[in-house]
């Protein structure tokens, strides 16, 4: 059963949270995300729907740099959200949080780029931490096609 959440769109319209599979986010994620494709896998995922549809989606998985990687600590790999349904990104970001805290987890992190804003992270009560990412992934001794921006990122976090 889904649980309704008193989050109303600019049209009065009820969201709410439920529960969908990875691959189902995945698809999403592939469809509308602005910018990235969906990642290699994930732990869980999380979804908002109105009117029975799927507005957003959350995927949260281990952190993807190594050095984060304690046990304790997840990320959410991808938000993504169809245009124009506000208050859906901090609906996602807060019950992402909720979920990782009921599983026992310490901290979630997430990167956003650094030319957004991070408002939908302030409403959700994350913290940001600074600066960070960015540039190639391309070594001499390791050649690589950049695939994604390259841009700087912002580190955003919840603790527990």
């Amino acid at each position: 059963m889904r649980q309704t959440i008193d989050s109303f769109n600019a049209c009065g319209h009820a969201l709410m949270l439920q529960p969908i599979t990875l691959s189902e986010a995945f698809i999403f994620v592939e469809h509308w995300h602005r910018h990235l494709k969906a990642p290699q896998g994930g732990l869980f995922a999380v979804g908002c729907s109105m009117n029975n549809e799927v507005v957003g989606v959350a995927i949260v998985g281990r952190p993807v740099a190594r050095m984060l990687d304690n046990g304790w600590t997840a990320e959410v790999t991808r938000l993504c959200v169809k245009e124009d349904h506000p208050h859906v990104c901090s609906l996602l970001y807060a019950a992402c949080w909720r979920a990782c805290r009921a599983l026992g987890y310490k901290r979630l992190i997430t990167y956003i780029l650094h030319r957004e804003k991070g408002t939908s992270l302030v409403a959700a009560g994350w913290k940001l931490i600074g600066e960070a990412g960015g540039g190639t992934w391309n070594r001499e001794d390791r050649p690589r096609v950049d695939k994604f921006s390259l841009e700087r990122k912002k580190l955003w976090e919840q603790r527990a």
